[in-house]
């Protein structure tokens, strides 16, 4: 005997405000601790800033996914090697200021109360660069970043706060391809539900 449709509505509605309860939105700021990579720039890690909001989506009680929206900003030295791969009409250049759009996309497995492990890939579009790295205005990096993800979040009641390790994949040189440019940093933060 099929159970009648009014009852199977009602078991779907329960189960979908059983799982809303767990939905969660919130804003969340840090720092990155970054470095890009190559031997024309210096290998060293300089300080930038993340800032953004992300959604917490649960499938069940330990896994969930949470998109994010942030900004992100990367920053370098140049080294000796970078003035004799690059021919400048300008001023010497030693700092590049890089600013990311970031999207990542992070399985949560909750491992307990009060942690969860997250790791996904995220996509960087570049909003800002420094113009006049190259002559004639062309752009020193390419427009977008494919990266990997891995870390810890930490939550308390509507509080969270979280540490990550960042991996690029993809060469964001877009001058030539004398040498390989790779971004990585480490990423701290905290972050606070708002429902």
């Amino acid at each position: 005997m099929k159970p009648p449709p009014l009852l199977l509505a009602a078991l779907v509605a329960v189960s979908i405000s059983t799982q809303a309860q767990d939905l969660h939105f919130g804003i969340k700021a840090g720092a990155n601790i970054n470095k890009i990579s190559g031997q024309s720039l210096k290998d060293q890690f300089t300080y930038g800033y993340n800032a953004g909001v992300y959604l917490q989506i649960p499938f069940n009680k330990k896994w969930s996914i949470q998109p994010e929206v942030l900004f992100t900003q990367h920053s370098t030295d140049t080294s000796d090697r970078f003035s004799e791969l690059y021919k400048f009409s300008g001023d010497k250049i030693s700092n590049m200021n890089l600013n990311y759009l970031a999207i990542p996309v992070l399985l949560n497995y909750k491992v307990s109360k009060l942690f969860s492990l997250q790791a996904g890939p995220q996509f960087g579009i570049l909003m800002s660069n420094d113009k006049n790295l190259v002559e004639e205005g062309k752009a020193a990096f390419k427009n977008g970043e494919f990266s990997l993800l891995g870390g810890i979040q930490f939550h308390l009641a509507g509080f969270r706060a979280f540490g990550r390790y960042q991996l690029g994949l993809n060469n964001i040189n877009d001058i030539d391809n004398k040498d390989k440019w790779r971004s990585q940093s480490v990423q701290l933060g905290v972050g606070f539900n708002l429902f």
